[in-house]
């Protein structure tokens, strides 16, 4: 049988035509910075657009990595994302769980709650106060703790631990288990999805924590990284070496180059991460989990 060519429409060739200028209008701009970042410095001031380097150099990975302010800065984004994190899924869920239970008592008071949370808030110079008060400034805790969970999370949460089916929650209490098991063992693992989805979004605000880290954070070497992408990019500090670690080889060839580096070292983990969390995002968790 011969091969039989499928005609194209003009409306899937238009469509086609417009996937691919989207495309290439969110991939260039990345496969730039990358390039200008493994360009030698005397090219990546010229101002010229281009996505080939002449040749690769990786000086400004070498400088960046060189500096214990670069280092620093990663180490603590590191740091409040993984216990951000951490935190938020260990309040969201528990909190979720307990608020999916209709027998749990005063149940309808505290959804009101935070039904009003989603609706008004206490505005930044009353959470700053609060925060003062309580001895978080300049602390990591200032970052993590605000903002453990939001009303929209536990909703949604609350929702898919209703979904689930009943008897799974009858076979386990029959088996001995109590809450705190059926959580552990029943609850979480059939809510894989949800909770990949929600990992994923509290990684990627913490990992991106800017505007709390400049208003709470006063000493510099607790600054995340975006704080200091800051400094670098808008700022124009890409010498961001400290006077006592400086290699001064390396601090002459500082320019643009540096600038995207940071750029692309900032953006990798949350690129790295997405695809081990996206399987977990497809439906059908629950097939197989009952049969009739």
């Amino acid at each position: 049988m011969g091969l039989r060519l499928r005609r194209i429409s003009v409306f899937d060739a238009v469509n086609m035509l417009l996937l691919l200028v989207l495309c290439l209008a969110v991939v260039i701009p990345f496969w730039y910075m990358l390039t200008v970042s493994l360009s030698p410095v005397s090219e990546s001031l010229g101002g010229r657009f281009y996505l080939i380097p002449e040749q690769l150099n990786f000086e400004a990975y070498r400088y960046l990595f060189s500096t214990d302010r670069f280092v620093r800065s990663i180490g603590n984004t590191v740091y409040i994302t993984v216990v951000g994190t951490a935190v938020n899924l260990l309040v969201s869920i528990t909190l979720a769980y307990a608020l999916s239970k209709k027998t749990l008592p005063g149940r309808k008071l505290m959804l009101l709650m935070m039904l009003f949370t989603m609706v008004f808030s206490g505005g930044l110079i009353p959470k700053y106060l609060l925060i003062k008060s309580i001895g978080l400034l300049d602390s990591y805790w200032a970052l993590i703790l605000p903002g453990a969970t939001n009303a929209f999370t536990v909703l949604v949460m609350k929702t898919f631990f209703q979904s689930l089916p009943e008897s799974l929650d009858e076979a386990a209490r029959i088996d001995g288990a109590g809450e705190p098991r059926i959580l552990l063992s029943v609850v979480i693992p059939l809510s894989m999805p949800i909770i990949a989805t929600f990992s994923l979004f509290f990684m990627v605000g913490h990992w991106n924590e800017f505007f709390g880290a400049i208003i709470y954070l006063s000493d510099n070497a607790k600054w995340p990284i975006q704080v200091l992408l800051r400094l670098m990019v808008i700022a124009g500090e890409a010498n961001i070496a400290s006077e006592n670690n400086l290699d001064f080889e390396l601090a002459s060839k500082v320019g643009d180059n540096v600038k995207m580096a940071a750029i692309i070292v900032a953006m990798i983990p949350i690129v790295v991460v997405y695809p081990f969390l996206q399987k977990h995002f497809a439906k059908g968790a629950m097939l197989g989990s009952i049969k009739e």
